[in-house]
């Protein structure tokens, strides 16, 4: 017998379908941005042809918005990587029913149950996606990397592409490790390696935390904690390097759209390095913050504590839009590098922009005025989205929890303190078994204190759940 009874799947996405009402998060789209979508054309600009490529494309299982593909091939001791990405852009009509409606909504909202896409679904999940076997516009960017993964040389252009296939990460894996994997999905490995090095030179971070997420099973919806595997780390790497890269472009050309994140402030690490004293993980005084957070593996309650306290080291993420002058602060902290979003642009507004005055800059032509002339507003647009997202995970999140617990009340549950609170008034504990993130007094609590609760009650209508600690 289950150790316990959830509804069924109903319950859960008539909830999450009333959570979408009151945050105001779009499920629809105006028949005016639909018979748009429904008659767009691909452009007319030229286009390399680039339909031999053997392109890869690596996403979760039965995702259909497919931004990226890559193919990699030795080049003597170096190696080059194609790297395409969907070019929504060509269907697109500056100032149109589609750009508005994508400037309001800012990015695709993800639920568990689907999606709330930044784009009509025939253009975002259909023509302008990299789907396997289609011919596709793209953005197709050459990167030709010497042997230690750095590029010597980068072309980016509109092609037409053909996907080979579409494939999960778990089976990506799956064939990197087999001894008959194909050349590019080994050279993933080996160039994504290569870039990690990079990363450790650069003084980039890369936190690898479990996520809380739902996740649809044959019954129903439960709670868990995500494993992220070697691959999704390789595959993320390509996508840093193309951030990177165009970031750089940008700011040489003086015109563009940066991601930002400021430095860890010294306090903060200072701070971080007495929690890791107090939890007993030794950090010697000449290893640096990001060498030091880049040897910790979530595979224990001290460094899974420590990582989430690291999480807490880089605060105000945004985006700095300019023409001439060069923001004040260019760098995004974690990456410790110039940063442009440019590889999402199915599912994130500023790719769009950014992905066509980069394609002027390689073709030593002026930016389109009509993408000059949003970086001013693009940073708000993409604010607003991003409070919107956040909301809707955690209310997601609460209300889930209380529909896995809610039969529940009464019994133990074994725990974790990964947070404390300001003063400590609050303690932050994260149980494996259902994946459960939860709030107890915090007095008198430690980091990485295992802790045995009691779920005292649940309230399904308010999405709330207590523990006591006993």
């Amino acid at each position: 017998m289950p150790k316990f009874v959830l509804r069924g799947p109903k319950e859960f996405e008539t909830g999450f379908a009333r959570i979408r009402r009151e945050l105001d998060i779009k499920t629809e789209f105006p028949a005016s941005v639909l018979d748009e979508a429904d008659t767009a054309q691909i452009g007319p600009q030229e286009r390399y042809d680039a339909r031999d490529l053997e392109l890869l494309a690596i996403d979760p299982p039965g995702s259909t918005d497919l931004d990226q593909a890559f193919a990699a091939t030795t080049d003597g001791d170096g190696y080059t990587m194609n790297y395409a990405i969907a070019d929504v852009g060509t269907f697109v009509t500056p100032g149109g029913a589609i750009d508005i409606e994508a400037r309001e909504r800012g990015a695709t909202m993800y639920s568990p149950d689907g999606r709330s896409p930044l784009h009509p679904t025939v253009l975002s999940e259909d023509r302008a996606s990299l789907l396997p076997g289609l011919d596709r516009p793209a953005l197709l960017w050459t990167f030709h990397l010497d042997s230690s993964g750095e590029p010597t040389r980068t072309e980016f252009r509109r092609a037409m592409v053909r996907i080979s296939e579409a494939i999960s990460y778990s089976e990506a894996q799956r064939r990197i490790d087999s001894p008959d994997c194909v050349e590019s999905l080994r050279l993933l490995k080996v160039i994504g390696l290569l870039r990690q090095e990079r990363e450790a030179v650069r003084g980039g971070i890369s936190l690898n935390l479990p996520a809380q997420e739902i996740t649809r099973t044959d019954q129903s919806y439960d709670l868990t904690f995500d494993t992220s595997l070697p691959v999704e780390g390789w595959n993320a790497q390509m996508s840093l390097l193309t951030g990177i890269t165009a970031g750089q472009i940008m700011v040489d050309a003086n015109v563009g759209l940066l991601r930002t994140l400021p430095p860890a402030q010294q306090q903060n690490i200072e701070r971080l390095r007495l929690t890791a004293e107090a939890l007993g993980i030794h950090w010697a005084t000449d290893v640096t913050y990001p060498d030091f957070i880049r040897g910790l593996r979530p595979n224990d309650p001290a460094c899974n504590a420590l990582m989430v306290q690291a999480t807490r080291t880089f605060r105000g993420a945004g985006y700095e839009g300019f023409v001439g002058a060069i923001p004040e602060q260019p760098k995004h902290g974690a990456i410790n590098s110039l940063y442009s979003h440019v590889t999402a642009p199915l599912r994130r507004l500023v790719d769009r922009f950014s992905n066509e005055i980069l394609l002027a800059i390689f073709a030593g032509t002026e930016p389109p005025s009509w993408a000059v002339e949003a970086l001013d507003e693009l940073p708000s647009h993409m604010g607003k989205a991003k409070q919107r997202e956040s909301a809707l995970d955690r209310r997601m999140l609460d209300f889930a929890e209380a529909l896995v617990l809610e039969h529940r009340i009464g019994e133990k549950f074994d725990g974790v303190v990964v947070n404390l609170g300001d003063r400590g008034a609050k303690a932050t504990v994260q149980i494996k078994d259902p994946a459960i993130v939860a709030s107890i007094a915090g007095e008198g609590r430690t980091l990485a204190e295992n802790v045995a609760l009691r779920l005292s009650s649940v309230n399904v209508d308010e999405a709330k759940v207590a523990f006591e600690a006993l």
